[in-house]
């Protein structure tokens, strides 16, 4: 039986990797219905839009700055489009092959599947750290988790990244899509949600895309203070599951890896930004006690607090 795919991007002030993406995605031996593109600010794409009207599939919808949200964006993306599958990528990940769409469909063969989602491989020149961060987090070979898995793998369970997944759209209308006003984590979140009505996620490894970066100290408290508020946002989610021992696994690993490569000079640095990710996430934990005017000051996006607190 043969299914429909839509893919779903989502822009803002797009570089040359955003239509090497769209190139890659042209590609694909299992072929996309059409790409919907969701694209903050017209005017980084007003004078593209011949280039993007050449492909032939794309379809582009502008939205404001002040009217992007990680979840309504997606769901209003998904309202574009009548696909059995849709998947949802960002605009920096780059297909490693022409097998990355038929890989996340093969999980889908189970009823039970409502998401799979790629593996993420380390951008030529890449740092170390990151490297290693990549490798953890992504690392090779299949994975099935269902509610059975929680009290074994916690928090991770429900990991999921919208940087490349597919989604199974009867089981997606079925719950309601994503958190539409959500600052962060709106792919754990709908997981969370998919797994506790007894589904299953499935990381499919050999679905590849090239993405990663090289956060400095202060991007990644920031990047993490997000993450903090986007846990304390949904206690329904997260309370009670830590998601601190997995940091601690990564710091642990990180290091042999770090040792074991000749790197160990970037363990100080490690080490720093480890601290700024787990100082950041506390301070997100707990933002609720902060003044707006720290808030702002951070969080990775300001205009999420204004409009929440009018």
């Amino acid at each position: 039986m043969e299914y429909s795919v839509d893919a779903v991007i989502l822009s803002y002030r797009p570089g040359p990797d955003f239509f090497e993406v769209i190139e890659r995605l042209g590609r694909q031996k299992c072929a996309l219905n059409k790409i919907i593109i969701m694209n903050t600010g017209k005017e980084y794409l007003e004078e593209k839009k011949d280039i993007l009207s050449s492909y032939g599939n794309v379809e582009v919808h502008h939205i404001t700055k002040a009217d992007f949200n990680h979840g309504k964006t997606r769901n209003d993306a998904a309202g574009f489009s009548k696909a059995d599958f849709l998947l949802f990528m960002t605009m920096d990940a780059l297909p490693s092959d022409r097998d990355l769409v038929g890989e996340l469909l093969k999980p889908f063969s189970d009823p039970k599947v409502a998401v799979s989602y790629a593996r993420q491989l380390p951008r030529q020149g890449c740092g170390a750290i990151e490297r290693c961060n990549r490798a953890f987090n992504y690392p090779d070979g299949d994975a099935e988790k269902s509610s059975a898995d929680i009290r074994r793998l916690g928090i991770k369970t429900f990991f999921c990244s919208n940087v490349c997944a597919c989604y199974k759209r009867e089981i997606f209308d079925a719950l309601g899509g994503f958190t539409d006003d959500t600052l962060f984590n709106e792919d754990m979140i709908y997981a969370s949600k998919a797994v506790k009505e007894g589904y299953k996620i499935y990381y499919a490894s050999k679905a590849r895309v090239f993405h990663s970066h090289d956060y400095t100290i202060s991007q990644q408290y920031h990047r993490n203070f997000d993450l903090g508020v986007s846990q304390a946002q949904h206690p329904e989610v997260f309370e009670g599951i830590s998601s601190e021992s997995e940091g601690i696994r990564l710091i642990k690993r990180s290091i042999g890896y770090l040792i074991k490569n000749g790197k160990a000079y970037l363990i100080p640095e490690f080490i720093l930004k480890c601290g700024a990710r787990y100082l950041g996430y506390r301070q997100g934990i707990n933002y609720k006690k902060l003044p707006l005017k720290r808030v702002l000051k951070l969080t990775t996006d300001p205009d999420y607090f204004l409009k929440e607190r009018v």
